[in-house]
Parts: C-alpha cells; sequence; structure tokens
C-alpha cells in the first residue's frame, strides 16, 4: 500500500466516519489495471493538470488509488470557453465507459453533475469545492478561510513594510473566503498591517484561473505599492504571482498544494515562505477508497483544521526563522480549532 501523508490520512479517517454508505455498487481490487476494471476518474478544472495547485493534488489523489487498487483511471482536461453542456457530456460519457467514481474537480461542475447524477444512479460521483444535491453525489468542501487565515498569520509576523498582498483569481464566493480569512489573520496579528486585495478577473472564462502573466502584473503592481509578502489564490495564474516575488525578492505564499515542494516551481522556490493546503488529494483518494470498499460515501462534507483537512506547510527552512510566526500560527490553529478564533468567510 502506498504510503500516505498525515493530512490524506485524517481526510480518509474523516470521511469514512462521516459519510453515509448508499447501495451503489463498488469497483474491484483484482484488476491489473487493464480490461473492464475501472476505477476513479476526474475532470479538471480550468487551468488543467500541470497547474501546481488545486488540480495536480486530485492527480495525486487519483495516482494513489491507481497504485493502491490497480485498477484503470481516467483524467480529463477542460477546454477554452466551455460550457455546461460540454462539462455534462464530459461527465456523462466517463460514466457510460465504466468509471466510478466520477469527480469534477471545482465549483463549475455544480450544474452538470447535478443533471449527470441523476442519470446514472449507480455511479459515485464526486465534486470539489461546491454542494450538489443527490443520493450519489459526495460534496467535497473546505475550510480555506481557516488555512488562509494561518498564512495571514504568517504573513504579518514576516513583513518589514507592514504591507502585504492577496491575488485572487476570480471573483466568486470560493475565493472571497481565502480573501476573508486572509485578511482577518493578518489584522489579528498585527492591525498595523495593510492588505492590498484584488481580482483578476470577474469571470472564470476571463482566464482569472489559467494567466501566469496576468497574475504576475497583480503581484508586480502590488509589490510597487510596498508589498513584501503576496498571497495568491488564483490556480495557474499563481505562477505568475510566485515569479513576480520570487524577481523581486520578496515573499510569496502558495496554495492548495505545498508549492515550495514543486518541481516546476524550483527555481522560484526560495521566495515560496509557506503554502496555505488544502487536502484535495486525501479527499479524492478516500471517495474512491469508499467505492472500492463497497460502501460509497455521500453527502457534503467539510475538510478543516479539526480534521488536518486544511493547514501551513513548513517546508521552507526560512519558516523556521521569521521571528515568532510559528508560534503564532500554532496559537492561531488552536484557537481556530478550539472555537475561540472565529474566522470569517466573506
Amino acid at each position: 500500500m502506498r504510503r500516505t501523508s498525515r493530512l490524506t490520512r485524517v481526510a480518509v479517517g474523516v470521511a469514512s466516519l462521516a459519510l453515509a454508505a448508499t447501495a451503489c455498487g463498488g469497483t474491484s481490487s483484482e484488476g491489473d489495471g487493464g480490461g473492464d476494471d475501472k476505477g476513479l476518474a476526474i475532470a479538471y478544472d480550468v487551468g488543467g493538470k500541470g497547474d501546481q495547485s488545486f488540480n495536480d493534488a486530485a492527480y495525486r489523489g487519483l495516482e494513489q488509488a491507481k497504485k493502491e487498487f490497480g485498477y484503470t483511471t481516467a483524467d480529463i482536461e477542460p477546454t477554452d470557453g466551455e460550457t455546461d453542456a460540454d462539462k455534462e457530456q464530459r461527465l456523462s460519457s466517463l460514466a457510460k465507459q465504466g468509471y466510478n467514481p466520477v469527480i469534477g474537480v471545482g465549483f463549475a461542475y455544480g450544474t452538470a453533475m447535478k443533471a449527470v447524477a441523476a442519470k446514472y444512479p449507480d455511479t459515485t460521483f464526486g465534486i470539489v469545492d461546491s454542494v450538489v444535491e443527490g443520493k450519489n453525489v459526495a460534496s467535497l468542501v473546505f475550510a480555506e478561510n481557516e488555512a488562509s487565515y494561518l498564512a495571514g498569520v504568517t504573513a504579518a509576523k514576516a513583513t518589514k513594510t507592514n504591507t502585504v498582498g492577496f491575488v485572487g483569481g476570480v471573483n466568486v464566493p470560493l475565493i472571497h473566503k481565502f480573501q476573508a480569512g486572509y485578511e482577518q489573520g493578518v489584522k489579528d496579528t498585527n492591525p498595523k498591517v495593510k492588505v492590498i486585495s484584488q481580482y483578476l478577473t470577474q469571470t472564470a472564462e476571463e482566464g482569472g484561473f489559467a494567466s501566469p502573466d496576468k497574475g504576475k502584473a497583480a503581484a508586480e503592481g502590488q509589490i510597487e505599492k510596498k508589498a513584501d509578502v503576496v498571497y495568491a489564490a488564483a490556480g495557474l495564474s499563481g505562477q505568475g504571482v510566485i515569479e513576480a516575488a520570487a524577481k523581486a525578492k520578496v515573499w510569496a505564499i502558495g496554495v492548495d498544494s505545498d508549492q515550495y515542494k514543486q518541481e516546476a516551481l524550483a527555481k522560484y522556490k526560495d521566495s515560496i515562505l509557506t503554502s496555505a493546503l488544502k487536502d484535495i488529494d486525501g479527499a479524492v483518494y478516500a471517495l474512491a477508497k469508499s467505492v472500492e470498499d463497497g460502501k460509497p460515501l455521500t453527502g457534503t462534507h467539510t475538510f478543516d483544521l479539526k480534521s488536518d483537512g486544511v493547514g501551513l506547510s513548513d517546508s521552507n527552512p526560512e519558516f523556521a526563522g521569521i521571528p515568532g510566526a510559528k508560534e503564532a500560527v500554532e496559537k492561531a490553529k488552536a484557537g481556530i480549532v478550539d472555537g475561540s478564533i472565529k474566522v470569517a468567510t466573506e
């Protein structure tokens, strides 16, 4: 069995305890990766595989399931300017081919999944970052605001200019959660620190999650205004934010995956102070395992700090060198977990 991270193990445990079993059948664990033995399929969000963030985290969950269960998997890229009908066709095709479960990675799959899940009641569906009602649907959502709060605490401790930045990919409620948590974490830690926040686009179709050039330009503008820590919640666009931070020799804070460890970002890694983590890979794997075990999981489930479903990375050795940061983060985490700190979502 593949060795799993602590976040993954906890996510699996939480999901197993919290999600309800249904009558849907599972896939076989005896396959060798061929034939009709089909398991997990994922359909990517904007930016696709290679974003070093959101989508790549889902892919890691798929790879873990593939290795452990030995079945055939599929991962499908989005297309530019696609409609809900295009998404519905993609999900339907995967279900028709016999993949189970089928996961839509991102809130944009909400409308399509609701329609498709009703047509394929014997297939378990999952959606990341959105809630879709359905007897055979598992909605996998995260407390992004809590992880972002910890990122804000870190930024407030790391800044020397008392100015930090936030770059959101698209102006939608999901990304508002990142912004709200980050700004609150900064202000609760040091009210004197100014937060410059901006969104790259108003809609995903305009490329807010898939345009590193837009992210780079936004970060450069914030850095010109003296921001020396910049946090991006912008998918693939976040790579541009990290590049700008590295060029200016200021700190970047990554998102969703531990971006300090991402090979494609290796030349910028020394500028990635930390990352706000979402255990998307653990959630994806947990759903696959439930189907494999013959007890498919359904319902709405939030992965939060208490369950280690979100967190903050400390892979960069420089993190330990920020005066008071580690202690402040641990104190904040304890407060969020015990309820004494209430983190805003807007």
